[in-house]
């Protein structure tokens, strides 16, 4: 059978050998208890790393999300956001379901916010408008081709919100992909943060969960958000290994998953059925096919080649790269990229 390479996504990674020994030998406890030690070092590991004062560990970003943004607003408050957010696009409307906020939606560049942007949308004080209460960041932008923020865009922000009274989130979705390729301080974003979602369970690798970082009295109502979500885990020690093993191990090698995405954009470039590849900052690379085509041919066109992607719009498609993808499979894309027929 010809082998499969899948760029669908850096969710489909299957955990290591050393990570499944990690996650084999962990102690664990009932983490709703809050006895399970596990789950409390990797809160604490990564509460250390971007000098928070705590985290939760949760099964999926969504949730940690959902739990930050109800956490900062009240019902009938507004939470600013780029158009093409995750916790806008594809959290199934939790913003309206979760925390009855109304949300405010900006057209940054591939998916950047800045405060000349956020500070025209912010609302006045006055009864006819929902109180502006919450800005949401992503990094790196999933529907931006992995661009990322630099930390001192995010600092221009964090002045801003301080000086309007106004709660600042981070999805990190791919945060670690972000400070990789600028070269930022993770420990920097406490700072400007007033929460923060860590997921694991893309480019590190780890098969569950996302740890949701804040100050102690916000992760106190967080611990009992996530528990009225349903999200109170039992010995979830086991998958809070596989986590502490992503961060001890999976970090620095998420370069090369860059280096892979930008040789997959250059052969991209070169061919007919591709109009545009958008500039590869992390990996993630999104390309417009051109005229003639649709991006669901491109996909069924590779898919027939044994190499698996995503459409993302009628004319975009997106390939991932991430630790199951080896030099050789990449070698073997670029030559289907050359040679296919659409």
């Amino acid at each position: 059978m010809e082998q499969k390479i899948d760029f669908r996504s850096d969710t489909v990674t299957k955990p290591t050998l050393g990570m499944l020994d990690a996650m084999l030998s962990a102690k664990v406890g009932d983490d709703v208890y809050g006895e399970d030690e596990t789950v409390i070092a990797l809160e604490a590991k990564l509460a250390n790393i971007f000098h928070m004062e705590a985290g939760l560990f949760c099964p999926s970003g969504t949730m940690t999300n959902q739990i930050a943004i109800k956490c900062f607003t009240q019902p009938m408050d507004e939470v600013i956001c780029d158009q093409t957010a995750h916790v806008y696009r594809y959290e199934g409307g939790g913003i309206a379901y979760n925390s009855m906020a109304s949300v405010r939606l900006l057209n940054g560049e591939r998916g950047i916010l800045t405060p000349e942007l956020i500070e025209p949308e912010i609302n006045a004080d006055d009864v006819h408008y929902p109180k502006t209460n919450l800005v949401v960041l992503e990094n790196t932008v999933n529907k931006g081709g992995g661009k990322c923020y630099h930390l001192d865009q995010i600092e221009a922000t964090h002045n801003l919100c301080a000086i309007k009274g106004l709660k600042l989130h981070l999805d990190g979705a791919r945060i670690f992909n972000a400070l990789v390729a600028t070269g930022d301080k993770a420990a920097a974003y406490g700072h400007y943060f007033d929460g923060i979602s860590v997921c694991l369970s893309k480019g590190l690798g780890a098969p569950v969960g996302s740890v949701l970082l804040g100050s102690s009295s916000m992760i106190k109502q967080a611990r009992r958000i996530r528990k009225v979500l349903g999200g109170g885990m039992r010995q979830a020690g086991f998958l809070a290994a596989a986590g502490i093993y992503a961060l001890d191990h999976h970090v620095d090698r998420l370069a090369e998953d860059h280096l892979h995405a930008k040789a997959l954009a250059h052969a991209l470039a070169q061919t007919d059925y591709v109009a545009q590849v958008t500039p590869v900052e992390t990996n993630i690379v999104l390309f417009e096919v051109a005229n003639k085509f649709s991006a669901d041919e491109v996909v069924r066109a590779l898919g027939r080649k044994g190499i698996l992607c995503n459409a993302t719009s009628a004319k975009t498609v997106r390939l991932v790269t991430h630790l199951d993808i080896s030099p050789a499979m990449i070698d073997q894309a670029i030559e289907v990229i050359d040679t296919l027929d659409v």
